[in-house]
């Protein structure tokens, strides 16, 4: 399977469908396994900052080869400053909250898929969703 653009607007929709039956709005970011987007999307009526949320948690992923919330978990036994230090090294682009989940091939990450604009349980939903669109 590769991450093609065609397999990315796929799972973009399948997360956008199933934040309209969760009633809310999201944004959905997809990234490759070097952390560049692919492509990002916000619904209508989504906050202005849940694209750079959704594509934060995406890159977080990749960056990580584990989701977001992981992520999150794993800081919580560093000091502050160990996640300054990272926020600082990647420009902020770190999220450390639910919503973003790696794309894998077997057991191998070729990208991520970050979504934001509900709560980190609705958002990890969505991300669940745009995965299962990939077949």
């Amino acid at each position: 399977m590769a991450l093609t653009l065609k397999a990315v607007q796929r799972m973009i929709e399948a997360a956008m469908a199933k934040a309209e039956s969760l009633k809310i709005n999201v944004s959905v970011a997809v990234v490759d396994v070097g952390g560049h987007c692919v492509a990002k999307v916000r619904m209508d009526g989504a906050a202005f900052l849940t694209i750079e949320i959704a594509e934060g948690k995406a890159y977080t992923c990749v960056a990580f080869r584990r989701s977001s919330e992981e992520f999150a978990q794993g800081l919580a036994n560093q000091r502050p400053s160990f996640h300054a230090s990272l926020a600082a090294l990647t420009g902020g682009k770190l999220v450390a909250t639910g919503g973003g989940l790696p794309i894998k091939e077997g057991d191998q990450v070729i990208g991520g898929i970050g979504v934001s604009g509900g709560t980190a349980d609705q958002d990890v939903d969505c991300a669940r969703a745009a995965l299962a669109a990939l077949g």
